[in-house]
C-alpha cells in the first residue's frame, strides 16, 4: 500500500485501522491484527524507551525501532501493513534543508513509506511543501501536539471557538500542502466530524471521536500495558495486570520446585 491510496478508503467509506509499534514483537502484532497502517510514533520514547515524554527521541532511534518493526512482519511485502515513522522533536524545526535532510535518511534507511510531522506553523508549512516536493509524503498531525506540551501542555485543543477556527483552518492548509492524510488528536468530537466532512483527504483520529476515517492507537495503552492511559483510551484488557499475576505464580511455583 502507497500513502496515496489511503484516499481510496475515504472514498470507499473503508473504515482505516492504525496502531503504534515500536519492536518486533509488537510490529508483528500488529500485522497479524490486519490493520492497514502501522505507525513508529515517537510515543516510543516513553512506551520503550522509559523517557517521560517524546521530546528525548532521536533520529537514530527512530530509524532503530522502524526497522525493528518491519523485521517483526511475516507476510508478502506487498500485504504487509503501510509503515508511517514520527519525525522526532528538532529534525523539522530546524529547517527546510535539515528537515529534507532527516526525512530522506528515515525513507532510504527503513521501510517506513512516509513520515508524519506535528503542527501547521507557517515554518512547518514550508517543510512540508518542501518534504512533499521532494518525493516524501507527508501525513500531517494537528489538534493536541506532544511535541509542543512545554508550550501548550496536554490538554484537549478546540474547546474555545477560536481555537475551534485555527485547527479547521490549519486542515485546510495541510491538505492543499499536499498532506495524505492528517491525525486529529485530542479535540471535540463535533469539530473532528466538520473537518472530515471538508477534506478530501482522510482524518485519523486519536481521542477524537468516531466520525474520523479512521483511528489510530497507541498499542501499549489499548492493551492496558502503561500506569498512566490518556483520557481517551479505555484498554480493551488490563494487560499489566494480567501479565504481572501469572508471572508472579510462575515465580513462585518455580521457587517451590
Amino acid at each position: 500500500m502507497l500513502p496515496s491510496d489511503l484516499v481510496k478508503y475515504k472514498k470507499n467509506s473503508q473504515k482505516i485501522i492504525a496502531l503504534t509499534a515500536w519492536d518486533s514483537i509488537s510490529g508483528s502484532i500488529a500485522e497479524q491484527a490486519n490493520v492497514d497502517l502501522v505507525l513508529v510514533g515517537d510515543s516510543l520514547a516513553m512506551v520503550c524507551l522509559g523517557y517521560k515524554s517524546t521530546l528525548p527521541l532521536t533520529l537514530g532511534n527512530i530509524i532503530y525501532h522502524t526497522n525493528a518493526v518491519s523485521r517483526g512482519f511475516k507476510k508478502n511485502i506487498e500485504e504487509q501493513p503501510l509503515v508511517i515513522a514520527d519525525m522526532p522533536f528538532l529534525t523539522y524545526q530546524c529547517g527546510e534543508d535539515k528537515a529534507v535532510e532527516y526525512a530522506g535518511k528515515i525513507i532510504q534507511s527503513t521501510y517506513a513509506k512516509a513520515v508524519k510531522i506535528e503542527g501547521a506553523e507557517p515554518e512547518i508549512q514550508k517543510v512540508i511543501s518542501r518534504l512533499i516536493r521532494m518525493g516524501i509524503p507527508v501525513m500531517g498531525h494537528i489538534g493536541l501536539t506532544p511535541q509542543s506540551y512545554l508550550n501548550l501542555g496536554l490538554k484537549k485543543q478546540g474547546e474555545s471557538l477560536e481555537s475551534q477556527e485555527k485547527i479547521k483552518k490549519e486542515a485546510s492548509i495541510l491538505e492543499k500542502l499536499g498532506c495524505f492524510s492528517i491525525v486529529l488528536e485530542h479535540i471535540p468530537d463535533l469539530l473532528a466530524k466538520e473537518i472530515q466532512n471538508t477534506l478530501t483527504i482522510p482524518t485519523i483520529g486519536i481521542g477524537a471521536g468516531n466520525y474520523c476515517d479512521g483511528q489510530v492507537r497507541v498499542t501499549a495503552d489499548l492493551l492496558g500495558l502503561n500506569d498512566d492511559q490518556p483520557p481517551f483510551c479505555q484498554p480493551i484488557i488490563q494487560g499489566k495486570e494480567l501479565f504481572m499475576k501469572k508471572l508472579k505464580e510462575w515465580v513462585e511455583s518455580e521457587r517451590l520446585n
